[in-house]
């Protein structure tokens, strides 16, 4: 049985471009963002993988990039469940700002320990085990189960909230989710044991 689960964050939005924190905001992608979607697609079909099942966040960048994966293989009527539950993190009093502009304001010590800590979130924002405390239950209760059962999955989502997906499924302390990088539009290709343990990890760089 072929226990699929593939992830793959959004390509280059707007927002990443111009170097500001996003969060739940909603820009498009851009030209290269665009192209690292379409890539990542074209790289799933040359693997020869499709897929039962898509999920992705509410968020448009998420939504654009799995739509453009889908048409790269051929299979743009697939179902497809959107949930915030997927969203970003949410970064607070941080959303809109240059993170330039940021560590001007605060102080590039107390900015990266929002960026990069486990646990001490941006004012009114969300810290990454925030993310993951909504982010995981989701995967537990309604992806996880489906790829078990054998059904082949794609989820386009975000970096942080892939990052608690992949901090669960690979067994991973805080510390080394914090230093594992998300690259836009590049695919993450696991396969699961029954037991939901990790069989293979294969990332599908260009």
């Amino acid at each position: 049985m072929d226990r699929l689960l593939v992830l793959v964050r959004h390509g280059q939005s707007e927002w990443n471009l111009k170097n500001l924190f996003t969060g739940w905001k909603d820009p498009a992608l851009t030209d290269k963002g665009i192209e690292e979607a379409k890539a990542a697609g074209q790289r799933l079909k040359a693997k020869g993988l499709g897929f039962d099942i898509a999920y992705t966040s509410v968020l448009s960048r998420a939504n654009q990039t799995l739509d453009l994966i889908l048409g790269e293989i051929g299979q743009t009527g697939l179902q497809t469940i959107k949930d915030q539950a997927l969203n970003e993190r949410d970064y607070g009093d941080l959303t809109g700002l240059n993170k330039d502009d940021a560590r001007a304001k605060w102080g590039e010590e107390q900015v990266l320990v929002w960026r990069r800590s486990y646990d001490v979130p941006p004012p009114g924002g969300e810290s990454l085990k925030d993310t993951l405390a909504r982010a995981l239950p989701y995967y537990m209760k309604h992806i996880q189960p489906r790829v078990l059962r054998g059904e082949r999955v794609i989820v386009a989502a975000h970096g942080n909230s892939l990052r608690a997906l992949i901090m669960a499924i690979s067994g991973m302390s805080p510390e080394e989710i914090l230093k594992f990088e998300l690259e836009t539009g590049v695919p993450v290709v696991y396969r699961l044991h029954a037991d939901s343990t990790v069989a293979s990890r294969d990332i599908l760089h260009g």
